[in-house]
């Protein structure tokens, strides 16, 4: 399996949900190994064209998947986790915090 970390926003990351997918043409990183400095650059690098897809105000959301095909389709119950800003127009500089997959809903609803 491989670690892959997608940049959305909390809009698209709702159409995700409803889909129930992320088709294969969605923007991903994935990291070059798997200490916790290649992941942590994947996901600096995801939350970075995350905060480039927001269209004024919002919050950057990363989706973080397990998948055999890091190409491929992404399914919603391959997704491990969401790390997002706790608020909108927060420091782009500053950490995602991170969410369960269960707490998709909680934050959903949120924006």
């Amino acid at each position: 399996m491989t670690r892959v970390y997608l940049p959305t926003t909390l809009e698209d990351l709702a159409r995700f949900v409803d889909q129930g997918y992320l088709p294969e043409s969605t923007e991903r990183y994935v990291a070059p190994g798997e200490d916790e400095e290649s992941e942590y650059a994947a996901l600096t690098a995801a939350a970075e064209a995350s905060h480039a897809l927001l269209q004024g105000a919002g919050r950057r959301v990363v989706v973080v998947a397990e998948v055999t095909d890091p190409d491929g389709t992404v399914a919603l119950e391959q997704l491990q986790a969401v790390h997002a800003d706790l608020a909108d127009d927060a420091d782009p500089d500053d950490d995602l915090a991170w969410f369960a997959a269960q707490e998709i809903p909680d934050l959903l609803g949120e924006r």
